[in-house]
């Protein structure tokens, strides 16, 4: 019984590294929040565009109301997921930027994350942002963190997911992600 009151709190801010909102990245953030119990919250940021570029003489106490939102909405949520292209072997600029707005505000220390990295290759971004997660002291959970290769021949052209093995993948990345961040055996 204490456990279903712990699991009843909890939530889940899920980002997607692209900006484009029909994306392959936003599709999965999409196919994850089925995956999720109903009694978790799980929300998708939709407003990465509006983070201005990093200034150190703007991350004060008044930062730029869209960082301030982010801060809030990160502070308050118990986990995030970040599912990303690549871009140019790297982490996509907005992403990258919005994570720097992170650094001296302790938003993500110690907060568990899951990360995707969907793409092409992907394997650059996914390193850089293993370092920069690292940089960031959130708490990046082993076995919560997935590197998704030619992701457009594993989906259909609605942004369903059509290759079995990613299914699975995303299954068991998202089981042991809410596991963590609940403490409860989940049986999906």
């Amino acid at each position: 019984m204490e456990q279903d009151i712990q699991n009843q709190n909890n939530s889940i801010t899920a980002i997607s590294g692209s900006l484009r909102s029909g994306s392959s990245n936003h599709h999965i953030l999409k196919y994850l929040s089925g995956l999720v119990p109903a009694d978790i919250t799980f929300n998708i940021y939709d407003e990465l565009a509006l983070i201005p570029p990093f200034d150190p003489g703007l991350d004060n106490d008044t930062p730029p109301e869209a960082v301030t939102r982010l801060r809030g909405l990160l502070t308050t949520a118990d986990a995030m997921i970040i599912c990303t292209p690549e871009y140019a072997f790297g982490v996509p600029g907005q992403l990258k930027n919005m994570l720097d707005w992170l650094v001296s505000s302790s938003t993500l220390v110690e907060k568990p994350v899951a990360l995707i990295t969907a793409s092409l290759g992907g394997e650059h971004a996914h390193a850089s942002l293993l370092l920069t997660l690292g940089a960031l002291n959130s708490n990046v959970i082993d076995g919560a963190t997935l590197r998704i290769s030619f992701i457009r021949s594993k989906m259909d052209s609605s942004g369903n997911i059509t290759d079995e093995e990613t299914k699975q993948n995303l299954k068991q990345v998202m089981k042991v992600f809410i596991e963590t961040i609940t403490g409860l055996n989940v049986k999906k």
